[in-house]
């Protein structure tokens, strides 16, 4: 299974911390075993459910948040230079895992996707948590998990949760309207 995920998120090659590299490869392994969904089905099946007919896959949206992020982190730190520290190994694992909950919030039913039960009663930042508590995230990831989503509105998100949810929402909201 590690290859397969290897395949669909070559970006966790990204991480230069070798053991948060493989913290986070576990991570996906252990969502996607207990998953109704495949690694192959990630790269085909919508990326949320709440948009009508949508065509972007789950892995498009989730690779292209995690590329902005590197980017806007990039671009921030060549024009602010001292000024701002980030940290890039926690940044691409936070964004890498930002939506793991929700292979816990689908399920199939007659071969159609809908909402599980743990979908209805759990939403992602929270189920994504307590999959990287699972494996030993440092706080820092599980900060950026808990933080990406509405839920984290009202927290006081550091500068690499900053950045991957402005990355996060800049590649979902466009699809909305």
């Amino acid at each position: 299974m590690k290859d397969k995920v290897l395949k669909i998120w070559p970006e966790i090659s990204w991480i230069g911390n070798k053991e948060l590299r493989e913290k986070v490869l576990d991570c996906w392994v252990y969502a996607i075993d207990n998953s109704v969904l495949s690694p192959e089905d990630l790269e085909v099946i919508p990326f949320s459910l709440l948009i009508k007919d949508c065509k972007i896959s789950f892995m498009n949206h989730k690779r292209t948040a995690v590329q902005l992020s590197v980017d806007i982190a990039k671009r921030m730190k060549q024009n602010f230079g001292d000024e701002i520290k980030i940290d890039m190994d926690m940044l691409i694992a936070g964004a890498i895992l930002i939506d793991i909950g929700k292979l816990i919030e689908y399920d199939k039913v007659d071969g159609k996707l809908i909402t599980s039960k743990a979908g209805y009663l759990l939403r992602h930042p929270f189920s994504g948590v307590a999959i990287a508590d699972r494996f030993g995230l440092p706080y820092e990831v599980q900060h950026i998990i808990a933080y990406h989503a509405k839920e984290g509105d009202l927290a006081k998100r550091n500068v690499e949760a900053i950045i991957v949810h402005h990355a996060d929402f800049v590649s979902f909201d466009p699809f909305k309207v």
